[in-house]
């Protein structure tokens, strides 16, 4: 089972970036996908959330408006489109796979999940 985060890199404020979780050795048909991210010293913060096995999507409200979560069946992959970056969302960004469990009301936030990639940096300028 893995998880492999893309799509980091630099922009500028204002500006968008997707990023992409592409899974192997499992589907996420039966899985939450939530993407994290964590800046150097502080927390990890849960940002969005997706399972389709119930059809809900969670935004913190740190990024609601601003990034939408949708999936590809076919490749296996999820995505985080983010877009009026602001220099606060500069953060390595993770994404996680937690197996039966639903976005609703972003509560996954508050448990452990099962699966994690290796993250992938954001990093916006001013």
């Amino acid at each position: 089972v893995q998880l492999v985060e893309s799509g980091g890199g630099l922009v500028q404020a204002g500006g968008s970036l997707r990023l992409s979780c592409a899974a192997s050795g499992f589907t996420f048909d039966e899985y939450a996908i939530g993407w994290y991210r964590q800046v150097p010293g502080k927390e990890r913060e849960g940002v969005s959330c997706i399972s389709r096995r119930d059809g809900h999507t969670y935004h913190s409200d740190s990024v609601k408006g601003r990034f939408t979560m949708s999936t590809d069946s076919a490749k296996n992959t999820v995505y985080l489109q983010m877009n009026n970056l602001k220099p606060d969302d500069t953060a390595v960004y993770y994404c996680a796979a937690d197996w039966g469990s639903s976005c609703r009301g972003g509560l996954i936030f508050n448990y452990g999940m099962d699966y994690w990639g290796k993250g992938t940096l954001v990093t916006v300028s001013s």
